[in-house]
């Protein structure tokens, strides 16, 4: 290998006495915990109340997860239901394999579920949460690292990656091919998104969920583009000459898109109340102040 190379981890599981730690995991509750906290400080500043991100993300993670699985299952069956696969193994999270738009798909219904009881406007929140997981898709991606999986075509380029033989598909057995580091590129990708998406959010005030079509459009450019470098054979890999994730991409980006003109002539600027009833933090924080001086006592 040469001297410029990306080494891979020659372990991603760490045994802390009985207990498995595994690099996987610890990307996925990183990213997952940055999200949140982004969130969470978007959404304050938006006028919510405190906590509030954290409470829907009860919702959000578990059914993100599960989704995530489903699509991993979906468009990989074969690994588990074809000769000789193990069809126990598609509950095996820990093992790697959440495909991203099944992950969004099912956390945003966690999300819808966690508003409604909130009485929290759908829109507003969701564009509050959208940056953060940008930031949780490039700190999730470096899990594919450990991993050693979702790498790319062999490349000469001095951040070549370095794979080791038990990890490479048929006809890569060279040992001295270097790989794209397609989980680097899209981590990248993803911080450059999360930048953009903050900065336009707050120069041209989005709102109505066009925060959310930004981050769409933003990520499947990029995710287009560093699929098509990838090696990973998936059962959908050849959908009129383009891997079945990059049609997604194209496809999302087209409706994101348009979803975002539509909502600028309909909807132009940023909603004001983002609760149900139309209150904001500040009205609720007034409220409480005022009764607690009827009643004598001091805000804490």
């Amino acid at each position: 290998m040469t001297a410029l190379s990306i080494p891979s981890p020659s372990d991603g599981v760490w045994d802390l006495g009985p207990v498995p730690i595994r690099g996987y995991a610890l990307a996925i509750i990183l990213g997952i915990v940055a999200a949140v906290w982004i969130g969470e400080r978007r959404w304050v500043a938006r006028g919510g109340r405190a906590g509030e991100i954290q409470d829907l993300a009860i919702w959000a993670v578990p059914f993100g997860l599960v989704g995530g699985r489903i699509y991993h299952v979906l468009t990989d069956s074969e690994l588990y239901f074809g000769s000789g696969g193990n069809a126990i193994e598609a509950l095996y999270v820990w093992r790697g394999g959440l495909g991203v738009w099944g992950a969004i798909a099912l956390g945003a219904f966690g999300v819808v579920i966690g508003a409604r009881r909130a009485g929290i406007k759908l829109l507003p929140v969701l564009d509050a949460m959208a940056p953060g997981v940008l930031v949780a898709q490039a700190i999730g991606r470096w899990g594919n690292w450990f991993n050693q999986e979702l790498f790319g075509k062999p490349t000469d380029l001095p951040w070549g990656l370095e794979i080791d033989s038990a990890h490479r598909p048929a006809g890569y057995a060279d040992p001295d091919l270097l790989f794209h580091p397609t989980f680097l590129y899209e981590s990248l990708w993803c911080l450059l998104g999360f930048a953009l998406v903050v900065w336009a959010d707050k120069r041209f005030r989005l709102g109505h969920g066009r925060v959310v079509a930004l981050y769409v459009m933003v990520y499947t450019a990029g995710r287009g583009f560093i699929e098509m470098l990838r090696i990973d054979s998936v059962e959908l890999d050849n959908v009129l000459g383009l891997r079945f994730n990059v049609w997604t991409s194209i496809v999302l980006f087209v409706l994101a898109l348009a979803y975002f003109v539509v909502s600028a002539r309909r909807h132009p600027g940023r909603e004001e109340a983002i609760y149900v009833d139309g209150r904001r933090d500040d009205d609720v924080r007034s409220e409480t102040t005022d009764e607690q001086t009827d009643t004598g006592q001091l805000p804490g």
